[in-house]
């Protein structure tokens, strides 16, 4: 059933779809586990064969995903530290994707405790992953992370971590889907 509601949502250019998949998320979307199959994690995970971006405007994401997450991905927001579901305290083995447009960004191997209160990396899946610019918001020069299929604001990336790469990806958890190996 998830299956064909995503692909409801992504496909079916008829607005009363989008409205009846729309009030269908907030079944699934504050739980860890299970999360909806979204393009590009219908194959093998971490598929990163997607050649295409995806661009939509302010109001139809805000149609797509619930209002925690739009806030956090597509308006640049924050979670704040420790929030209960962000994926900080999640051990499990698996991939996680951009809530959302599935691709996938980390792998549960190379996530590690930073003591931040936000899930944190040391590599991103593949270089089809994401993307980073510099943000000078809160008066300071940070690199801010986005996904690189559909831009979503994912968190930033510090030189502070550990081996072999000695980054810091430190992201929103709220803005990440977690699927299980």
């Amino acid at each position: 059933m998830i299956r064909i509601v995503w692909h409801v949502i992504f496909v079916s250019l008829s607005m009363k779809a989008l409205i009846l998949s729309a009030a269908l998320i907030p079944a699934w979307a504050f739980a860890q586990q299970p999360f909806p199959e979204k393009p590009g994690m219908d194959k093998s995970p971490g598929d990163t064969t997607w050649t295409v971006k995806i661009v939509k405007t302010k109001a139809e994401w805000q149609q797509l995903i619930p209002r925690k997450q739009y806030e956090i991905a597509r308006e640049n927001g924050t979670e704040p530290a420790f929030s209960k579901g962000n994926y900080n305290d999640n051990h499990e083995k698996g991939i996680y994707y951009c809530f959302c447009c599935g691709n996938p960004l980390f792998s549960s191997a190379a996530k590690f405790d930073s003591g931040t209160g936000w899930p944190s990396f040391w590599r991103v899946y593949s270089t089809k992953s994401v993307t980073e610019h510099k943000d000078h918001s809160q008066n300071e020069e940070r690199v801010a992370v986005n996904c690189q299929r559909c831009d979503a604001h994912l968190g930033h990336v510090f030189h502070d971590g550990p081996g072999p790469t000695g980054l810091r990806y430190c992201m929103n958890g709220f803005a990440l889907a977690f699927k299980k190996e």
